[in-house]
């Protein structure tokens, strides 16, 4: 008879395999929500920041940031929509930084449903 390693757990405790596949799937799902929220908080910090639009990667964080804005939390049609002064700057911060919040609220609820 062996004995499990003291990295190993014995007994019904231990996690079967479907157990350990959902919560990988559960972390992934985490992952890929918290990037999208990242995505969305540092584009908004760039356009408060007036970055240079041409710098290769403030392209890509903001092309990202338009892509996961899923056109509801749009910079030119989001939630809530500002005038005047500093119009593009105020769209971005609300609606951006609505939708890393959304992003992090449904990706915690999304993850708990999968987590067993």
């Amino acid at each position: 008879m062996t004995t499990p390693g003291p990295d190993k757990k014995a007994g019904p405790d231990s996690p079967s395999a479907l157990t350990k596949v959902r919560i990988r799937i559960a972390q992934l799902v985490w992952l890929l929500f918290v990037v999208c929220a990242l995505f969305l908080a540092v584009g908004a910090l760039l356009v408060a920041l007036e970055a240079n639009v041409d710098n290769p990667l403030v392209a890509f964080v903001l092309d990202g940031a338009d892509a996961v804005d899923l056109g509801v939390f749009s910079r030119d049609n989001g939630i809530k929509q500002f005038s005047g002064a500093n119009a593009e700057t105020k769209n971005a911060l609300f609606n951006w930084g609505i939708g890393a919040i959304a992003y992090l609220v449904v990706g915690r609820i999304v993850d708990r449903v999968i987590r067993p």
